[in-house]
């Protein structure tokens, strides 16, 4: 069988006919660029966004003859948004969809902001950021995942590094996910949490190479496309920084909060601003700051180092109004246990690590539940000097 092709995807895609039945997507200039993985065909079609569910039968229709295409084993095909895109299509003002009655989740939205459709079974979505890469955000989640679910409650674990996915390593989990009715992609499952990860759909050593749109389209639908089953909470573990993944997170789920991971050092704390300052601005609670590597006691004498400093991370939150929802210290356990896909919260529950991210998984629950019964509670005021 020969290997599939970006050139025998667009030419499958010319049978697409555009808006308004005028040309093909291909001509049109629709397709983005068609990005091919283990027999997986992913690419996103521009369409004007406020007519992005009135064409979603034209995004059904390419999925489909695409998937005839011999050798392809699946197909992500996603609306991206671009208002100069077709432009014969006359622009109609459309409500964005309400959230499904009963999802608590996060703060109602302010008068006169459409609302932002939840995930059905989910009930809250809990955002894990930082503001820069090597503060063991990853690993942070996955550890207050797992501590959540210590704590009682039905979990599940969003990858949403789109560019360098973290979670088939950190919780040891190999294979593909399953396509069963509806589109549905049955999760992953591991140490009792369902997950989902890009790095199930692409190989280890695939270079991502992705803009904008394309990030954005693929984290909404391993939200949304991902049968998750009854959850009392989703954990999400942003990639580094503020860029467009943040952003689609922030601005079209309804997020319950976001918990920031933090070294304790200044030029951490600095980055983790721009993030605690990136969520306020698109109006989501930060439940509180968690700050990691926070010290280390040395194996063989017992005696604690501050390698980075101490107490920044506290310091900042008290500042700005936030709580901290605590210390984590700096240990060998936790690198091995991570790199082995152990993680201390499954491996070693009874251990004082394992503690303090179950203290830390009920601090950001009670914050969570607070936000729930307090639904006017105002936002930190941020304040930079």
């Amino acid at each position: 069988m020969p290997d599939v092709t970006r050139e025998m995807i667009l030419e499958k895609l010319r049978s697409v006919r555009g808006p308004d039945m005028e040309g093909n997507i291909v001509d049109l200039g629709l397709v983005s660029d068609v990005f091919i993985s283990d027999g997986k065909a992913y690419f996103s079609i521009t369409v004007p966004a406020e007519r992005a569910k009135e064409l979603e039968p034209m995004r059904v229709a390419a999925e489909r003859v695409v998937r005839e295409i011999p050798g392809v084993k699946a197909a992500m095909v996603a609306l991206t948004a671009d208002r100069k895109a077709a432009p014969k299509a006359a622009p109609v003002e459309r409500p964005r969809p309400a959230a499904p009655s009963g999802q608590p989740h996060g703060h109602p939205p302010a008068s006169g902001t459409p609302a932002k459709p939840g995930i059905p079974g989910v009930g809250a979505i809990i955002a894990v950021a930082s503001g820069k890469g090597g503060v063991g955000k990853s690993t942070t989640s996955v550890n207050l995942a797992l501590a959540l679910k210590a704590n009682g409650l039905e979990v599940g674990l969003l990858d949403a590094d789109i560019y360098g996915p973290s979670m088939p390593r950190l919780l040891k989990i190999s294979g593909r996910p399953q396509q069963i009715e509806g589109r549905l992609i049955r999760p992953m499952e591991n140490y009792g949490l369902k997950v989902m990860s890009m790095g199930f759909l692409v190989d280890e050593e695939v270079a991502m190479i992705w803009r904008g749109p394309m990030i954005q389209s693929a984290l909404l639908q391993m939200l949304r496309e991902v049968a998750w089953g009854e959850l009392d909470v989703l954990v999400v573990d942003m990639p580094p920084g503020t860029g467009d993944a943040q952003l689609t997170m922030a601005q079209q789920v309804p997020l319950a909060g976001a918990v920031i991971v933090s070294t304790p050092q200044d030029l951490a704390l600095v980055d983790a601003r721009k993030g605690l300052a990136m969520f306020r601005k698109v109006e989501v609670p930060v439940l509180g700051i968690v700050e990691n590597m926070s010290y280390f006691i040395a194996p063989d004498t017992g005696k604690r180092y501050d390698i980075f400093g101490h107490g920044g991370a506290r310091k900042e939150a008290e500042r700005i109004g936030v709580p901290f929802l605590g210390e984590v210290p700096l240990t060998m356990g936790i690198r091995e246990t991570s790199d082995a896909g152990t993680p201390l919260v499954a491996s070693e529950p009874d251990g004082e690590v394992a503690r303090i991210y179950r203290d830390i998984a009920a601090k950001t629950w009670e914050q969570v539940s607070l936000a729930r019964q307090d639904q006017s509670r105002a936002m930190p005021n941020i304040v930079f000097e």
